[in-house]
């Protein structure tokens, strides 16, 4: 489980919250049934971490006033140029109700349909699942080495846990196996078609 140190803050203005970023702090805020709305401030490599490796993931926060709590994160707002995290709302959860959350699908095996010179289109890297905070698993795992020619993959057809309630479409394409395209051949120019025809009339003649 992954940790973060939040640090209780007032309300702020819009120069001091820019302050605060160039120190290496984002601001936040953090909420549930067992917390009122918080303000706090978090560090940004810690939060970085945990953006990269599972954003989805349940988090252990210590929250000034209302000791370690897990939580998760509910939006995260960017810089709409520089794509930088400007602000996070994190929601405490409880342990013993499910939550709803996406998780990464894990797409392994070498499709057959690929060894016959076919395209594997990925249509879904996420699926959405409902299911107890300790039962989220990392990532969901799609096996593709069966795949042929022109079949797919259907969310339907995923292998979870019975603890586990899928919540994306049944009938939605995860995958699929593109025949391949077979290359355009561009008609003959007026000049290209004169000079075939003089080479040809060339060769009759030579043949006579």
């Amino acid at each position: 489980m992954a940790t973060l140190k939040a640090e209780q803050r007032s309300s702020l203005t819009k120069s001091e919250r820019k302050t605060l970023r160039t120190k290496g702090k984002i601001p936040a805020v953090v909420y549930g049934k067992k917390i009122t709305h918080t303000p706090i401030v978090i560090d940004e490599k810690e939060l970085t971490a945990v953006l990269r490796t599972n954003p989805h993931a349940i988090i252990e926060m210590e929250v000034p006033a209302w000791g370690k709590q897990p939580v998760m994160i509910n939006e995260v707002q960017r810089d709409a140029i520089l794509r930088n995290v400007i602000h996070v709302d994190f929601h405490q959860i409880n342990m013993d109700e499910p939550v709803t959350t996406t998780v990464r699908l894990d797409y392994v095996g070498e499709a057959a349909g690929v060894r016959e010179g076919g395209i594997l289109q990925i249509q879904h890297h996420e699926i959405e699942i409902r299911c107890l905070p300790a039962q989220i698993p990392d990532s969901i795992e799609v096996d593709i080495s069966t795949l042929e020619l022109g079949s797919n993959i259907l969310v339907s057809e995923l292998k979870v846990s019975d603890a586990i309630e899928v919540k994306s479409d049944p009938g939605d394409v995860l995958v699929t196996i593109l025949a391949p395209q077979k290359e355009a051949v561009e008609p003959d120019t007026a000049e290209e078609a004169e000079q075939k025809a003089e080479a040809q009339a060339e060769a009759e003649t030579s043949q006579v």
